[in-house]
């Protein structure tokens, strides 16, 4: 027996409450891991609240990351002692996932914890950051070098903005960060941004199909009118990589960025990543990512805090990551 959080839904109401689960309840796997950190990433909050329908069967124990150590294996790579991380899949989301003490999953989607982090650390970088390190890994595969100009970020207090700030300028890059909170200004000055901008002149509707040229790349995590106004200034030849849509899933907008300026926009995507790339981005994260920038992003909670964390990430109202101790105050 073990504690989890777990969501149920009564009549269209979607709850979340801890309670005592029996290992015979968790889904069909080949390892069965010892949690010990999770995160709360955009798709928790919409899972634990219920806002988006993701869950289609329930009761349900959401958390699309987790960090912990194996306790029992029938997979090859893995055996009971080893330190594993494991985010995407949809697991959190159609499968069980990591807001509980006890997970089990398919060995194959697992990864080794990378050598000189801890658990808390890859939970601190989690879905969020490695997304961040596939956009940039995206940007230099279609050119993007330091020497090339601006960068931008958009939603960059958030948790992907946030770890791609400290990532791009660890690397050298001239890092502009928008962000509508006033007060994250000095916070992602600390993270190596060269220059903060408010975030109101994107969610403007782009007037002309072509504006001034500026950013030799960006990585864009609100979609929407922000998308459309960055890709209208986007330099010739250069990339835009999108990786969410915290201002909205439509991008009405015109191809003449794409035709005339010879723009491309690259879709990241972490959830279903090959083993291979994912490998790469943990590695290049491990390398890139400076430790105490990330313990500055950092907040952390208890298992039972999560409801309260879920329904403000979705409010805009969490910055950075937030850390999911899942055995702090219960017990062993």
């Amino acid at each position: 027996m073990f504690q989890a959080l777990v969501v149920d839904n009564n009549g269209g109401t979607v709850t979340a409450s801890m309670q005592i689960v029996s290992e015979a309840s968790l889904p069909a796997g080949n390892v069965l891991v010892g949690v010990e950190y999770s995160t709360v990433n955009y798709k928790d909050g919409l899972v634990v609240t219920g806002a988006g329908g993701l869950v289609k069967r329930y009761p349900h124990v959401p958390g699309v990351d987790f960090a912990g150590t194996v306790l029992e294996s029938a997979y090859p790579s893995y055996r009971p002692g080893d330190q594993v991380v494991l985010t995407g899949w949809r697991v959190g989301e159609v499968q069980w996932g990591g807001y509980a003490q006890k997970a089990c999953v398919d060995g194959g989607w697992l990864v080794p914890l990378p050598t000189g982090l801890t658990a808390r650390q890859a939970m601190a970088i989690g879905t969020a950051g490695l997304t961040a390190m596939l956009a940039v890994m995206a940007l230099e595969a279609h050119g993007l070098t330091p020497s090339a100009g601006e960068v931008l970020v958009t939603g960059a207090a958030g948790g992907v903005g946030s770890v791609a700030v400290a990532i791009l300028a660890r690397l050298g890059y001239q890092v502009v960060a928008s962000s509508g909170r006033a007060d994250a200004h000095g916070y992602l000055s600390s993270l190596g941004a060269a220059t903060v901008i408010d975030r109101s002149p994107f969610a403007e509707t782009a007037k002309r199909p072509l504006e001034g040229e500026r950013w030799a790349g960006c990585i864009d995590s609100v979609g929407g009118n922000t998308l459309g106004r960055v890709l209208a200034q986007t330099r010739y030849g250069c990339s835009v990589a999108a990786v969410g849509l915290a201002g909205g899933n439509k991008l009405e907008h015109t191809v003449i960025p794409f035709l005339l300026r010879g723009v491309s926009l690259l879709g990241i995507d972490s959830v279903m990543c090959p083993r291979a790339k994912r490998l790469e981005a943990w590695n290049r994260l491990q390398a890139s990512l400076p430790l105490d920038k990330l313990e500055a992003m950092m907040g952390e909670v208890a298992l039972d805090e999560v409801p309260r964390v879920a329904a403000q990430i979705l409010q805009g109202r969490v910055r950075g990551r937030v850390v999911v101790d899942v055995n702090k105050g219960l017990p062993p």
